[in-house]
């Protein structure tokens, strides 16, 4: 399953064995998922792994959240591994992998990270979180939100055993078009901001 508004590659199967066969893959953590995502601030590492339970959040029960410490029983355990694609300025795009699938694990993992999804509306990303306080560049990011008017998340490949055959099958999908007009604005604007430095 992938989040409403998030685009790309989801499967679905078509017998209850299938199902069942595919059900053991993603919880043996045997099946290969990769997302790309636009996130608020610039990651300090090139690449890295979050780890921390994620579970219901107490007071928004729209959200999920990161337990740690004295409350980690509260969540179940999750694993995010992310790589840096491009630093674009105030946003920097990545690819995630998910060792693990916890209903909505990038966006809550990225938020504890701190670095929110680029207009994730339920996780606070819809509101300016890095960048200056000029109108024109309120402008330009209004402009962003509008050509991309959902959470900046896309299930990039899928890989998985063949339920009948045991072949591993690998799908890939490319950057939408609302995503990749978001990414080519923000490169520009990147490149902009260094020339006029």
């Amino acid at each position: 399953r992938i989040d409403k508004d998030t685009s790309g590659l989801l499967v679905i199967a078509k017998t209850e064995e299938a199902m069942t066969h595919l059900a053991k893959q993603f919880f043996d953590k045997t099946s290969k998922r990769e997302y790309v995502a636009i996130v608020w601030g610039n990651i300090k590492d090139d690449e890295g792994t979050i780890e921390g339970n994620i579970g219901r959040h107490p007071k928004n029960r729209l959200q999920n959240t990161v337990f740690v410490d004295d409350e980690a029983h509260k969540g179940k355990p999750a694993v995010t591994h992310y790589k840096v694609i491009e630093r674009l300025g105030y946003v920097t795009l990545v690819s995630c992998r998910l060792e693990t699938g916890r209903t909505h694990q990038i966006r809550v993992h990225m938020k504890y990270a701190g670095h929110t999804l680029f207009n994730d509306e339920r996780y606070g990303g819809e509101k300016i979180l890095k960048g200056t306080t000029f109108t024109k560049y309120k402008q330009f990011v209004d402009n962003c939100f509008k050509i991309l008017p959902r959470q900046a998340l896309h299930a990039r490949t899928l890989g998985f055993e063949h339920p009948v055959t045991g072949e591993f099958m690998h799908f890939e999908t490319e950057i939408p078009e609302d995503m990749k007009s978001c990414i080519e604005r923000w490169k520009n604007y990147a490149k902009n901001q260094l020339s006029e430095e």
